[in-house]
């Protein structure tokens, strides 16, 4: 379900926090998303960023705070939202020993998609997969089974992306493959949140880059607030610094 307006806040993150006993993994995070904008997500381990993706995919419920993806209240109405996002990981959620026709197939009746025949060609033709279809997803590589989770999430034409590190364990070539992949899904209307590691590329997706540190934002500006990479590096470490 992909919201036609480009101008309306698609997610809205509003004093944010997470407790487990007496840790604090979140505290008090605040930011929005505009519909079709990307934002990117840099922070060490234990910034609390995967706490916070699994919160906005209905996962996890915060300790206190709203989310709010297309105008639904995440705790509220989670099967609104579980409707209207896509959550892709470094795991992929697939099912080695069905095709990669079945495995869509599958996840398309979970969703009710009409006429998914079609829909199941549609995303393995936009995800490089279509002379895959027959083929068994035990016997695809690393980059091709996270290809294949790219069209799982869009498969019901999601509104919203959450990436959470979805280039870990690919090799050079299938990272590059996974970049063409979401490179295409600029300009389609999708708003993007993604996790990564990997300054230079979240910088060169993004429309907007946060860094966490310690369970909230150190800094959050559009991307082309960062002339390079150099500087974002700057920032990262001046923000993450003990």
């Amino acid at each position: 379900m992909l919201f036609n307006s480009e101008t309306i806040t698609m997610i809205h993150v509003h004093d944010i926090t997470k407790n487990f006993g007496s840790m604090t993994v979140l505290d008090n995070v605040n930011f929005s998303v505009k519909g079709g904008e990307f934002l990117t997500i840099v922070g060490p381990n234990g910034a609390g960023k995967t706490t916070l993706i699994k919160i906005m995919a209905t996962l996890v419920n915060a300790t206190g705070g709203t989310v709010e993806i297309g105008g639904f209240d995440v705790k509220k109405f989670p099967e609104k939202v579980r409707g209207i996002i896509g959550v892709i990981s470094h795991n992929t959620y697939l099912y080695n020993e069905l095709t990669a026709g079945e495995n869509l197939k599958f996840f398309g009746r979970m969703y009710a998609i009409p006429e998914i025949d079609r829909r199941v060609d549609e995303v393995l033709g936009e995800t490089g997969l279509a002379d895959r279809k027959h083929d068994r997803v035990g016997t695809f590589s690393r980059g091709m089974k996270q290809r294949l989770s790219i069209a799982r999430a869009i498969l019901h034409k999601p509104s919203v992306l959450l990436l959470d590190e979805p280039y870990t364990g690919l090799d050079q070539q299938a990272s590059a493959s996974l970049e063409s992949v979401l490179n295409s899904l600029t300009g389609s209307g999708i708003t993007t949140i993604m996790i990564s590691h990997d300054l230079k590329r979240g910088l060169a997706l993004a429309d907007q880059v946060m860094i966490m540190a310690s369970g909230t934002v150190m800094y959050h500006a559009p991307a082309s607030d960062v002339a390079d990479v150099a500087e974002f590096q700057a920032l990262y470490e001046r923000c993450t610094r003990n």
